[in-house]
């Protein structure tokens, strides 16, 4: 499916979640965009054996992996490896905004896991006003601007690179743990941040060391909160709030797995993403 083509369901997510709710619509003849990792999810990959998954037992996170990745491919759905940023409700449609394209589905099922830990002091209040969620959208407002990019993997590093090539300067504040590899145009200040200084706009990074004055802050996590995905999504605390037919508040939008709460189960997250899909074809029937 190209980039043009109006989809029924676009599904946010390839763990058991999203991955169930893709099978499922394919089942019931829907077009499905679904986006994410060709490799999955790296939670389950790492996983050294799951256990109550039914029919297979004592299977490796890396094993349960291949076989969805298997399922998918029988069923000829494709993962479209781009980040989402944000997911507009527009009436009869949702608008799937990435990078570089804007997708169009007729409904969402949203099934990219919790978003871990608080969001940094400063950050909510000052969102669209120098703090960002994705590089590629907005490097253009900071050409010749110094940036930090507070990142939490290999992607980030790559999105730092690209700040790079038009910026000023670049920091890059590794905030969990992984391999960093940048470019030589991207300064790499390993302190604890601690919060997002700024009254109108931001201001720096202040670290558990210093205030580094900067223009902009790239905050590069492996999610999105859901809340900020999508404007005017009811949440409850880190979860999305749902029923218990996977619906949301916005009509049309979906959730399903480690999103729509406790527990935190791969067999759990697969059941709601097949109703999240039932619920979702069953929409939009009624649509018609």
């Amino acid at each position: 499916m190209n980039e043009t083509t109006r989809a029924d369901i676009a599904i946010i997510g390839t763990g058991p979640a999203g991955v169930s709710a893709a099978i499922t619509a394919r089942v019931r003849d829907k077009q499905v965009l679904l986006f994410g990792s060709k490799e999955l999810t790296s939670k389950m990959t790492k996983a050294h054996t799951i256990r109550n998954y039914p029919g297979l037992p004592d299977i490796t996170g890396a094993d349960l992996a291949a076989k969805l990745k298997h399922h998918l491919d029988v069923m000829g759905v494709e993962i479209t490896e781009k980040q989402v940023t944000a997911v507009y409700a527009m009436g009869s449609y949702f608008g799937i905004q990435t990078p570089d394209v804007m997708y169009e589905a007729s409904s969402v099922i949203l099934a990219g896991g919790v978003v871990m830990g608080k969001p940094f002091p400063g950050e909510d209040e000052l969102l669209g006003r120098g703090v960002s969620y994705c590089a590629t959208c907005d490097a253009h407002f900071y050409v010749g601007k110094t940036v930090a990019v507070l990142g939490y993997n290999a992607e980030s590093c790559r999105e730092a690179d690209f700040l790079a090539e038009g910026c000023a300067k670049v920091l890059y504040f590794p905030v969990v743990p992984h391999e960093v590899t940048v470019g030589p145009g991207v300064t790499v200040v390993r302190e604890k941040v601690q919060a997002i200084p700024g009254t109108m706009k931001v201001e720096g990074v202040q670290t558990d060391k210093a205030l580094h004055p900067v223009d902009g802050v790239f905050v590069l996590r492996d999610a999105v909160a859901p809340d900020k995905l999508v404007p005017g999504l009811a949440t409850d605390g880190p979860h999305v709030a749902v029923d218990a037919q996977m619906r949301t508040n916005l009509p049309g939008c979906f959730a399903c797995g480690d999103l729509a709460g406790k527990p935190y189960q791969y067999i759990k997250a697969a059941g709601q993403g097949n109703i999240a899909a039932l619920s979702a074809v069953e929409w939009l029937a009624e649509q018609k």
